[in-house]
């Protein structure tokens, strides 16, 4: 065992001794050491309730002949920390997380690894953290949150407190509906109800074979979450006898099967940069372009808020990701997971599926994926947009560019009423390097269609969006701006042509203009030059390749 380098051996005594000084017993000393993850914190909805599950996954461990030990990670949530300086620090916190699960896991040589997360960068980080020591690790997500009730109307975050500022801005909304949406949206623990990053992520988690069955979609309130949770402990004490770890699950077949599932369901841009940066420490090539490939060959079958009207909740009573996984069965292949079961034998299982939540592949929502890559003079090495967001008629825009260095400038703008039925906004310097750490962009583009502009004004950015977008978004636009890509040339009154289904973005500009445009370039300076996020700035890679740190 791993532990045996911090217990055995006359060598060993101080070591024993501080052990023994926490309590552990003689007996239990002889049993593999399994580390528990926890990132339960009081601030974040879709972790306040982690105090349980620790319980039920240490009992889970005990159970199958193990000793757990807890020890808590940081995380933040990306809905507190959007639209101001915190915003910043959430997609660096990935890297922080993945460093200190390697931290803790190396200094301590635990036997196997339990990981319980819920939310954007955080599950993610753990993820990237699991596949870089390759030890036995499973991944338990703590469940996505229940829609809230206003006058028998669902509510949910993103449509009725993003969106409805937009709304109120208008004021189809009195002030009392805004209110109420604040006070009702959110009725309790778990992550936001939509497919946003957080539950796209958790899903795909499922799809991947890291986590258990129904694990991805199962609601943060129930006895089945408990259930699951239990069964984790169990099964990581089985994968550390029978010596099964991360890479021997996380092959290319692992990752095609996530994003084809992450297709089929629509899900949000982020999880393109994740299993960028997953891959990478998996030591699997993922090129972006094959995401683009695979969303030709792969049709929308679910249509979760909030692109449509079902809830994490419908897809769970609709038969979950396994559901998902039997629509496309053809196209996924057979892979281990951490269960004990293969990926086939999974969907064999698969005794129901809704029609309505799930639909069969003749009847999608449209042919291909949710999530395409463009490409072009305003993105030579890629960018990405969530088609399974957009309308018919926005597929193909050509506007006129309003340019904004910042999100804050945009959002001003925007609600300002200075935004024109026709205009491409152009948000750069908030990528990887020059945000720095690629802030979401959920405030302007859900203010955006709550003012009713999501039919004609389209938004391309360096930065990112959250998983609650919707509407002619385009991200991940690279090289970003403070690299001296082609979006820091933009012009206020430049035209910009949106073609997704052509996969291009372009910059009606000719490449003399550019090229003049471009010897006259001075990056700025950076919008933060002080504490870790400077030095951040120095190490991370562009969007196309994960955001990753490198040193």
């Amino acid at each position: 065992m791993r532990s045996d380098r911090i217990k055995k051996g006359f060598q060993r005594v101080p070591h024993r001794a501080l052990l023994y000084s926490t309590g552990i017993t003689p007996s239990e000393m002889k049993k593999p050491f399994i580390g528990v993850a926890s990132s339960f914190t009081d601030i974040i909805p879709g972790h306040t309730g982690m105090r349980e599950l620790e319980r039920f996954i240490e009992n889970g461990v005990h159970s199958a002949g193990a000793h757990p030990m807890v020890f808590g990670l940081p995380g933040i949530c990306d809905g507190i920390a959007m639209g101001h300086r915190g915003m910043h620090y959430s997609l660096p916190s990935r890297e922080l997380i993945a460093d200190m699960c390697e931290t803790i896991a190396q200094a301590h040589a635990f036997d196997g690894m339990v990981f319980l997360t819920n939310c954007d960068k955080i599950t993610p980080g753990m993820l990237m953290a699991a596949a870089r020591l390759d030890i036995p690790s499973i991944i338990v997500t703590a469940g996505p949150m229940m829609t809230g009730r206003y006058r028998g109307q669902k509510l949910s975050f993103i449509r009725n407190t993003f969106e409805a500022m937009g709304r109120f801005k208008k004021g189809e909304i009195t002030k009392k509906e805004l209110q109420a949406c604040e006070m009702g949206a959110c009725p309790g623990v778990g992550s936001c109800q939509g497919l946003y990053t957080a539950n796209t992520m958790n899903s795909l988690t499922e799809a991947m074979g890291m986590s258990l069955p129904l694990c991805g979609t199962a609601p943060a309130v129930t006895a089945e979450k408990k259930r699951i949770a239990f069964e984790s402990g169990e099964k990581i004490v089985e994968a550390v006898r029978k010596g099964l770890t991360p890479r021997k699950i996380l092959t290319r077949a692992a990752f095609e099967n996530a994003i084809r599932v992450d297709l089929a369901l629509g899900g949000s841009t982020n999880t393109v940069i994740h299993l960028l940066a997953l891959a990478n420490e998996a030591g699997v090539k993922l090129p972006l372009e094959l995401f683009d490939r695979l969303s030709r060959t792969t049709p929308h079958i679910v249509s979760i808020e909030p692109v449509g009207n079902y809830y994490m909740e419908d897809l769970h009573w609709a038969g979950g990701i396994g559901a998902v996984m039997a629509r496309l069965k053809r196209k996924i292949k057979d892979n281990p997971t951490i269960s004990g079961k293969r990926i086939k034998s999974i969907i064999e299982d698969v005794e129901y599926i809704d029609d309505e939540v799930i639909r069969p592949l003749n009847k999608a929502y449209r042919p291909e994926g949710g999530i395409v890559v463009l490409k072009g003079n305003l993105a030579p090495r890629g960018s990405v947009v969530k088609q399974s967001g957009v309308s018919k008629k926005m597929m193909r825009f050509k506007g006129t560019a309003k340019v904004f260095d910042s999100e804050a400038g945009a959002m001003r703008a925007i609600m300002g009423g200075r935004i024109k039925p026709g205009t491409v906004i152009v948000i750069r310097y908030e990528g990887p390097r020059g945000g720095p750490g690629m802030r979401e962009m959920l405030a302007p583009t859900a203010t955006l269609m709550g003012m009713g502009l999501g039919e004609s004004v389209a938004l391309v950015t360096d930065g990112r969006f959250s998983g609650g977008t919707r509407g002619p978004c385009v991200g991940h636009i690279s090289p970003e701006a403070m690299e001296g890509g082609t979006i820091a040339f933009v012009r206020d009154g430049d035209t910009i042509e949106l073609d997704i289904p052509g996969r291009r973005i372009t910059l009606k500009v000719t490449e003399a203009e550019l090229e003049r445009r471009k010897k006259r370039w001075k990056a700025p300076e950076p919008k933060i030059n002080e504490g870790w996020l400077a030095r951040y700035a120095k190490v991370v890679t562009s969007a196309n390749t994960g955001a990753i740190v490198k040193a």
